[in-house]
């Protein structure tokens, strides 16, 4: 009967389009020309195959020919991934420091309420070994190897105390550690303005943003800022469900369209609103992608928020992980999606990219309006285009290079062992610029303008051009005017590095969410949103 069975569904199904075998020709006469290639090479390169780097390259290669978003996970790299795609791992839940390949471990910073935290560890403590082996002669990634592991399962750690010097052998059990994605809620300065800065997409981040919005009315919101800045996206179902919080039970949000085998899909939200009528503002920049951009360019074509920033990074497609052999994972992109008004955010052409990844400058004539559930203009072509654009914070030369080069987060290391407490983060202000310009001066790093670097590369190309010298004078002349040392280029830009310092040691104290209320203190495109007109809905 089963056989018969199979055999009716055979006899049932409809033929292959020419197309298709056309297709499957191709790719099988691809996987045998492959397979006889590395055959042939086995037996005759005049050295042994390096297989796994030849077959890595070659998958990455092919991969690379389709979109930036396909990638192959071979086995050793599924802890990362997991990392990445849902912010969780097996481990102690604390950011470690390895200055020296010979020296301790040092506690960077605990996450709260993670088992570092809650077994004492703190931000300086050092730690001498692990599980009886010492910790010198690792470096970083074997360090934080160690000290990962099977939830449930116990470490030992020998610690010298960042106060006291005290030598302690402490014990964590691990746990699965899961990275918020609300990484701070609260009201803001005015009393009415509740303020959610949500960072990530992954499993559980409707429910905190839930909750968060829930708590926000109990102290009397009267207005949500939900802020998507830098939110690279993630799960698009937790989009859907978070746009949920804001509209109808049924409401369709996204939907998504395969290739000609697969059917169009739409979601649609599935639990009750409770802010249904609140007044909403969607912060978002070129860092907001996917499923950011399905929040703010769904709830921006029902004109049931205000959105504003810079126009979002433009990432219209839906990825899906599909299991490979010997452990290896395929993210791969299977479907694009579309908002509402029928809009996909996805960039017209991937390698239409500004600096920052972001959507390059697409003309009008290259994309299509479409138009809200009131009759407002909106256009396709990549991201979603803020109702309310705000020109985001700019940074100089030197404050990327103390963030790259790690100088603030270890002169917060050194701060900290200076320092046993300091005042609440509402309070606290920090006073000691004349150090860290000391630090910074001791330590190694490109200090340069932007000017000057941009001064440096035009010298080269003279010289590559043979022209250097036929320029010497007016070169030496413009090194002079443009030239500023160290110490005078940190004391100049004061201003922007000191809360950048404030940040990063308010969280050693408080954790993660007492740098967002400091970054609050000095978030002037914030401000200048919370003075900016709402459209109507």
């Amino acid at each position: 009967m089963i056989l018969a069975a199979v055999i009716l569904a055979f006899a049932a199904a409809p033929k292959v389009p020419a197309g298709a075998q056309s297709k499957s020709f191709n790719l099988a006469r691809w996987m045998q020309t492959e397979t006889a290639l590395l055959q042939e090479l086995n037996r005759s390169y005049v050295d042994s195959l390096p297989v796994e780097r030849m077959q890595k390259a070659g998958i990455d290669a092919m991969l690379a020919t389709l979109d930036p978003y396909t990638i192959w996970v071979p086995e050793d790299e599924n802890e990362d991934f997991e990392l990445m795609i849902n912010h969780s791992y097996g481990g102690i839940g604390a950011i470690i420091w390895k200055p020296d390949k010979n020296g301790p471990v040092i506690i960077n910073e605990p996450y709260e309420g993670s088992p570092a935290a809650l077994s004492g560890l703190r931000c300086g403590d050092e730690i001498l070994a692990i599980d009886g082996a010492t910790t010198v002669g690792l470096d970083a990634t074997e360090a934080s190897s160690r000290m990962k592991g099977k939830p449930g399962t116990k470490v030992t750690f020998s610690v010298r105390r960042v106060y006291t010097g005290a030598i302690e052998d402490i014990t964590v059990t691990r746990r699965k550690i899961h990275l918020p994605n609300v990484e701070y809620a609260g009201m803001l300065e005015d009393g009415r303005t509740g303020y959610v800065l949500l960072t990530g997409f992954t499993e559980g981040a409707a429910s905190e943003v839930r909750t968060a919005v829930a708590d926000l009315q109990k102290k009397g919101m009267k207005e949500l800022v939900l802020d998507l800045r830098g939110n690279g996206g993630g799960v698009l179902q937790e989009a859907v469900e978070i746009v949920g919080i804001f509209m109808p039970r049924g409401t369709v949000v996204v939907s998504s369209k395969g290739n000609s085998l697969t059917r169009e899909e739409n979601y649609k939200t599935s639990a009750a609103p409770i802010a249904e009528q609140l007044p909403l503002v969607v912060m978002v920049d070129s860092g907001s992608a996917s499923a950011s951009e399905i929040v703010a360019g769904s709830l921006q074509d029902y004109d049931r928020a205000t959105i504003m920033g810079a126009r979002t990074f433009g990432k219209g497609l839906v990825q899906s992980v599909r299991p490979m052999p010997y452990g290896g994972q395929l993210k791969v992109t299977t479907a694009k999606y579309y908002i509402p008004s029928g809009r996909c955010v996805q960039a017209i052409d991937y390698s239409n990219r500004a600096e920052d990844g972001s959507v390059g400058h697409i003309p009008d004539s290259l994309t299509h309006e479409f138009t809200t559930a009131h009759g407002r203009k909106v256009r396709d072509g990549g991201g979603v285009t803020p109702d309310v654009e705000l020109k985001g914070r700019e940074y100089s030369r030197l404050s990327y290079a103390l963030a790259y080069n790690g100088i603030i987060e270890h002169y917060t290391i050194d701060y900290v062992r200076a320092h046993e407490s300091i005042a609440p983060v509402e309070e606290y202000h920090f006073d000691d610029y004349d150090g860290f310009v000391k630090f910074a001066l001791a330590s190694d790093f490109d200090a340069r303008t932007s000017a000057m670097a941009s001064y440096d590369r035009m010298v080269e190309e003279l010289r590559k051009d043979g022209l250097e010298e036929s320029f010497a004078a007016e070169l030496k002349a413009l090194k002079a005017r443009l030239d500023m040392d160290k110490e005078t280029f940190l004391r100049l830009k004061k201003d922007e590095i000191v809360p950048l310092i404030e940040q990063e040691i308010v969280s050693r104290y408080y954790y993660q969410g007492a740098a967002v209320q400091m970054n609050l203190r000095y978030d002037t495109v914030l401000r200048e949103a919370l003075k900016s007109p709402r459209i109507s809905y």
